[in-house]
């Protein structure tokens, strides 16, 4: 029996650092023994079934690959399927009256509490808004990530410290569920 699965890999094909090309994940992916790979967008994407039903050891594994075949770390996250649509699920804002630019999704590697996030004054930053979730993040800006100063704040080093993070739009957050859909 098989699992879907997303990698979603941090910081990669950014303003020319640290290149990793879709195709080459592929097989990259493919050597290492998982079936029905498939890439989305330039930005880290991945999805590919496997037998291990082990997120931690896969994620491990892929990073190692990733840093053998290319020469630099790249932090991943693996989740499953039904993982990522229980995200999706969850979404406290009203995604569907949203444009895919205003909502993100961090993705975390482990849950976070909200003391982490309590010296950001969310009241400053209205109208943009966040929720924390299972191991994620719900960003909304309204006018997109790239104006946005709460997105800032939240990813400050003070405020990640410790963990591995990863953030997509919900375009992006909606297509890797129907992708690993089983």
């Amino acid at each position: 029996m098989t699992t879907s699965y997303a990698a979603l890999l941090r910081g990669i094909n950014v303003s020319g650092h640290k290149r990793v090309p879709m195709a080459e994940l592929r097989t990259l992916l493919t050597e290492l023994g998982h079936g029905d790979v498939r890439t989305y967008l330039q930005s880290g994407n991945a999805v590919f079934s496997s037998r291990s039903d082990d997120e931690d050891a896969l994620t491990a594994q892929l990073e190692r690959a990733i840093e053998d075949r290319f020469g630099f770390f790249v932090p991943c996250l693996i989740r499953n399927g039904p993982y990522l649509a229980s995200v999706a699920d969850a979404c406290p804002f009203a995604a569907a009256e949203l444009e895919g630019k205003q909502l993100h999704v961090t993705y975390f590697d482990r849950p976070v509490d909200a003391a982490r996030f309590a010296a950001i004054e969310a009241d400053a930053f209205l109208p943009e808004e966040f929720r924390l979730g299972d191991r994620a993040l719900y960003l909304y800006a309204p006018d997109g990530l790239g104006r946005s100063r709460l997105a800032e704040a939240l990813h400050r080093p003070a405020v990640t410290k410790g963990l591995t993070a990863t953030s997509r739009n919900w375009n992006t957050v909606v297509k890797l569920v129907e992708m690993t859909r089983e």
